[in-house]
């Protein structure tokens, strides 16, 4: 995801001014709004906008409108869900249950499984925002576009999504380096290093023995805030604090380039923990909806 954010006033799905988490969310909504702009238009199904991708790479989604009333119908979603389905995209939406408590029931009405994750906050200028302990560990650098690590961080994450969880899993460097030469071929790397140049991702990663990235992750600046994604471990590395380290890393870089507020979604709770163990707080809840699975409906 995810220059300079504007000013969205009050509505349901837009938090009111003042101090507390109310304000944290409502800088979030304008986030999600503006990030997928830079790679996608904005499609208006009324409270809803499905974000359609202007050239390669991953589909994006829909969600509720920025300022909208925050009332949703299945005959919304499902108005979505056939745009999605024309243009062979997943059919998925992104949402915050706290900013738009209104589009779940119409979601589940509409017939799709929602799935909730862990959103966590860090406050860079506030009094909790102080820099993790040093730790010992391989090395971990942001890299630069011209870095030999960034194929391989690029790959990692397909690796670790493919394998979910946190315990010790099977791909290892024969994998990785399968993966990353996938990554060259088929676009994947020359298309983080467009966004990187333009100063929307910022790629960190951990040295693995093999001089392969073992883990890495991103995060995404819009204005002053950035979200931290793609943080992923090589599955056979695992259980290591690599992943914990990656993300304290690009936490510090968002701090030294003026970021106010970083957050994460996790995929769950004990997931979580590790985010919170270097500062970040559970501030709400992200919502995710996709068809059921055949296994779920069977």
């Amino acid at each position: 995801m995810r220059n300079s954010l504007h000013d969205t006033g009050s509505s349901s799905t837009t938090a009111a001014e003042g101090a507390g988490p109310s304000t944290v969310l409502a800088r979030l909504e304008e986030f999600y709004d503006a990030v997928p702009r830079f790679s996608a238009t904005a499609e208006d199904y009324g409270p809803l906008t499905l974000f359609v991708r202007t050239g390669p790479g991953w589909h994006y989604y829909g969600r509720p409108t920025l300022g909208g009333d925050g009332q949703f119908t299945a005959a919304d979603v499902d108005r979505v869900r056939a745009r999605q389905r024309k243009l062979g995209a997943p059919e998925t939406f992104e949402w915050v249950h706290e900013t738009t408590p209104g589009l779940r029931a119409a979601i589940e009405a509409s017939g799709l499984e929602v799935h909730e994750h862990p959103l966590l906050v860090l406050e860079l200028d506030g009094p909790s925002a102080a820099a993790p302990a040093a730790e010992d560990g391989p090395e971990v650098r942001v890299l630069t576009t011209d870095d030999p690590l960034l194929p391989s961080a690029v790959a990692v994450p397909h690796l670790a999504f493919a394998e979910p969880g946190t315990l010790v899993g099977a791909a290892g460097p024969e994998q990785l380096a399968d993966a990353t030469r996938t990554a060259i071929a088929d676009g994947q790397v020359t298309r983080m290093i467009g966004r990187m140049e333009a100063g929307r991702t910022v790629v960190a990663a951990t040295v693995g023995p093999d001089g392969l990235a073992s883990a890495s992750g991103c995060h995404q600046p819009v204005g002053g805030v950035s979200e931290i994604v793609a943080v992923a471990t090589l599955p056979s590395l695992r259980r290591q604090g690599l992943a914990r380290r990656v993300t304290a890393h690009l936490v510090e870089h968002a701090r030294a380039t003026g970021i106010r507020t970083v957050f994460l979604s996790a995929s769950d709770d004990a997931v979580a923990r590790i985010y919170e163990s270097i500062g970040f707080r559970r501030a709400a809840t992200a919502l995710i909806a996709e068809p059921a699975t055949e296994a779920a409906t069977s």
